[in-house]
C-alpha cells in the first residue's frame, strides 16, 4: 500500500513540472506592465535565494567547499536565469505575446542537440537532425502569422529586439544547459540554485542600473505574481525536478517538454486574450513534432 502514492507521485510529477514551468511565461506577462524586466527578476532571484537559503539551514545541509563549485554555478545563474529569464522577461516587456516567447525559447532541445554535438561529441541521429530543421520551420510559421495577440507581428517597431531578445534566451538556457552537464554533474541541489540565484540576482540589478529606469509599481497583480514566481517556479519546481532525477523520471520531463510552448498560449488566452490565428496553431504543432523527433532516444544496436 505504501507503494502506490509514491507510484502515483514519479507518474504524476513530470506533468505537473511541465505545467508549472508553462506559467513562467504568464507570470511575466502578468508582472511586466508593473515593472522593468531586470529589476523585477532581480528582486526574484533574490527572494529565491533567500528562500533556498533557509531550506539549506533546516535541512542541516553542508556547503560544498570547493571553490570551482561556486564558480561554476555562478556561470550557469547568468546564463540560466539572467540570459534566460532576462530576455524573456524583457522580450514580453517589449509586447511580445506570452505563448510565442515560449514557443521560441521552446526550441531549447533543438538547439541543445546542436551544441552537444560540438561540445560534448555527442551523437545525433537523423531523425533528431530532421526535428531541428522542421523545429526552425514551425516556428516561421509562428513568427510569420498575422493573428498574433493585439495584431503583434514581427514588423511592430520593436518586434525585432524583442525576436533578438528570446534568441539571446534561447542561447542562455541552452548553453547553460551543456555547461551544467559538462561542469555540474551530482552538485547538491540546495545550494548549487541557491548560488545560481545570487549570481543572478547581482547580474540583473548591475543591467538595470546600466540600462531602465529602476521603476517598480507595487499592484496586487505584480505582488501575485511575485509570489508565484518566486515560490512556486524558483522554489517548488527546482524541488520537484529534484525528486524526478532521485527517482529516475527526468527522460519523462524531457518528453513532456514540448508541450510548453501550447499550455503557456492557452494559459494566455485564458487570461490575457492573447490570440493566435491559425497559421501560428499548425506552427506550434510542427514545433512540437520537431521536438517529439529530437527527444527520441538512440536505438541501440
Amino acid at each position: 500500500m505504501l507503494n502506490v502514492p509514491k507510484t502515483w507521485l514519479v507518474v504524476a510529477a513530470p506533468a505537473v513540472f511541465v505545467l508549472l514551468w508553462s506559467t513562467g511565461f504568464v507570470g511575466a506577462r502578468a508582472a511586466m506592465p508593473h515593472a522593468d524586466s531586470m529589476v523585477f527578476l532581480g528582486q526574484r532571484f533574490f527572494l529565491s535565494a533567500v528562500l533556498l537559503m533557509l531550506a539549506h539551514l533546516i535541512l542541516r545541509q553542508h556547503w560544498p567547499r570547493k571553490v570551482g563549485f561556486y564558480g561554476h554555478q555562478a556561470i550557469v545563474g547568468c546564463l540560466l536565469h539572467a540570459g534566460y529569464l532576462g530576455g524573456v522577461f524583457s522580450a514580453i516587456k517589449l509586447g511580445m505575446p506570452a505563448g510565442l516567447s515560449a514557443l521560441i525559447v521552446g526550441l531549447q532541445p533543438l538547439l541543445t542537440v546542436v551544441l552537444a554535438v560540438w561540445w560534448l561529441r555527442e551523437d545525433v541521429t537523423a531523425k533528431q537532425w530532421l526535428g531541428v530543421i522542421v523545429g526552425f520551420v514551425g516556428l516561421l510559421m509562428v513568427l510569420s502569422d498575422t493573428g498574433l495577440a493585439g495584431g503583434w507581428t514581427p514588423s511592430a517597431p520593436d518586434a525585432p529586439l524583442a525576436i533578438a531578445l528570446c534568441v539571446v534566451a534561447l542561447f542562455g538556457i541552452s548553453i547553460a544547459t551543456i555547461y551544467q552537464k559538462r561542469y555540474c554533474a551530482g552538485a547538491p541541489l540546495l545550494s548549487g540554485a541557491c548560488v545560481q540565484y545570487v549570481a543572478a540576482s547581482a547580474v540583473c540589478f548591475a543591467f538595470a542600473v546600466g540600462t531602465q529606469r529602476l521603476a517598480i509599481e507595487y499592484t496586487l497583480q505584480l505582488t501575485l505574481a511575485m509570489v508565484w514566481l518566486v515560490i512556486v517556479l524558483s522554489v517548488v519546481a527546482v524541488l520537484l525536478l529534484n525528486f524526478l532525477i532521485q527517482r529516475g523520471a527526468a527522460a519523462s520531463v524531457a518528453s513532456l517538454f514540448y508541450l510548453v510552448p501550447p499550455l503557456s498560449a492557452l494559459e494566455a488566452w485564458w487570461l490575457f486574450d492573447e490570440t493566435v490565428g491559425a497559421q501560428g496553431i499548425a506552427g506550434m504543432v510542427v514545433v512540437a513534432a520537431a521536438v517529439f523527433l529530437v527527444m527520441q532516444p538512440k536505438q541501440r544496436s
